[in-house]
């Protein structure tokens, strides 16, 4: 049973790369397409070629056999197929049985469909993070709610490093202790992840030396995921604003939150924030 399983995982590794092959144009990876291509997309040559291996062995992947493939050709053949994240994901749970590594060093962007999906959320703050806690993308409650984060510095719009630096931030958080102490909890299992980013170990640093309350906590690597809560804020526009918040992953980009900020009836928080829309630019501090 063993041995069965194992083949159908094979020649299911191998079918993969071989459809993926197959819908890659030459042009698409820059080689000539030739007149005398008998069938679509590239051949195994070529996609040998590209990732750097011999003609022979990646032959013999995509047909099943039993060889030995590392994390650095893996990694080849996504670039060399033109892999997205999932498909990536997916060829290294065939070849490896387990997810790939973190991706820790690319730059983080949101796609035209989640942004439109930011601005269409009405009154509630809505924004996406990566994986340094740093603000990506936001509509305009979020805008009016917690500061204008296109004025904002690159240091400003991470959110760990404003949670803990910034006197009007935590004036604005009612609870603040309790808040951040559970923000540092998930940026902690967060960093866990990527050891070897060097802007996350800058962070880190920074903070050691600007707040006292993250150089005595951080020592407990205390870690927790909190997808879901409430949360007080007290606005110097408005006052005080009541929120139910949700984070969950975006799927193709695991590595994107998306926070979102429904607000309470209590003390007429969806009043409060359409006065702020309707206030518009002349907002831009937030708290």
């Amino acid at each position: 049973m063993e041995r069965e399983q194992e083949d159908q995982r094979l020649q299911e590794l191998g079918d993969f790369l071989r459809t993926r092959r197959a819908r890659l144009a030459p042009e698409a990876v820059g080689l000539p397409r030739g007149s005398r291509r008998r069938a679509p997309g590239l051949r195994r040559a070529e996609v040998a070629q590209l990732a750097g291996v011999s003609v022979d062995w990646y032959t013999w992947l995509e047909q099943g056999r039993p060889i030995s493939v590392s994390t650095q050709v893996l990694e080849s053949l996504v670039k060399a197929l033109h892999l997205n994240t999932y498909e990536r994901e997916h060829l290294f749970f065939l070849a490896h049985q387990q997810p790939p590594p973190a991706r820790g060093m690319e730059p983080e962007t949101v796609s035209a469909t989640l942004q439109h999906f930011l601005d269409h959320q009405g009154l509630s703050p809505a924004f996406v993070s990566g994986w340094r806690s740093d603000v990506i993308a936001w509509n305009e409650a979020a805008r009016v709610v917690f500061g204008d984060f296109g004025q904002m510095s690159s240091l400003e719009r991470n959110s760990v490093w404003r949670l803990f630096t910034s006197p009007s931030h935590r004036q604005g958080l009612v609870d603040w202790e309790g808040h951040a102490r559970k923000i540092l909890a998930q940026f902690r299992a967060a960093c866990g992840r990527y050891p070897d980013d060097p802007r996350l170990r800058e962070l880190i640093h920074d903070l050691m030396l600007r707040s006292a309350e993250f150089r005595a906590w951080w020592p407990d690597h205390e870690v927790a995921n909190a997808p879901e809560g409430q949360k007080t804020l007290k606005h110097p526009r408005v006052g005080y604003l009541m929120f139910e918040h949700i984070t969950f992953q975006v799927f193709d980009a695991p590595d994107l939150k998306v926070h979102i900020h429904t607000p309470l009836d209590q003390v007429d928080t969806p009043a409060k924030i359409a006065q702020l829309l309707t206030q518009g630019a002349s907002v831009s501090t937030g708290f």
